[in-house]
């Protein structure tokens, strides 16, 4: 049974909603992604910026051609005096993602004043590191 949320972002399939995807125009925001271009997305708190970017990655990862990753780096705004914990924080959450979402191994070594984030994937063509 589905149900309205006021909340974090939507789940489709158990909350009432506007399909997330149908509110940008996502013909001209996968030519900016196949052009290696930033977009930024604007809006008030609270109107579906998140859900549509976790619906936007959840295509791109379905679609094959591109393993996107979506980290929620807010968090780290609250360690802006201590670098390395924020870095840390933020690698972790990047790295948790790719690996539960796109399935590509991650490792993270936390050195002095350094993060470092090594990604491997699969491709056509062989094993590709990042």
């Amino acid at each position: 049974m589905r149900f309205f949320t006021t909340e974090g972002p939507v789940n489709c399939a158990k909350h009432y909603c506007l399909p997330p995807l149908a509110r940008i125009n996502l013909n001209d925001i996968e030519g900016l992604i196949a052009q290696e271009k930033y977009f930024l997305l604007h809006a008030p708190r609270q109107t579906g910026k998140t859900s549509c970017l976790l619906a936007l990655a959840d295509l791109l990862n379905r679609e094959g051609t591109y393993g996107c990753v979506y980290a929620n780096l807010e968090p780290a705004q609250a360690l802006r005096e201590d670098v390395d914990r924020a870095m840390a924080l933020m690698v972790g959450a990047i790295a948790r993602w790719a690996s539960l979402t796109t399935g590509v191994d991650c490792e993270y070594g936390l050195g002095r004043r350094r993060t470092d984030l090594c990604v491997v994937w699969n491709y056509p063509g062989g094993v590709q590191r990042g």
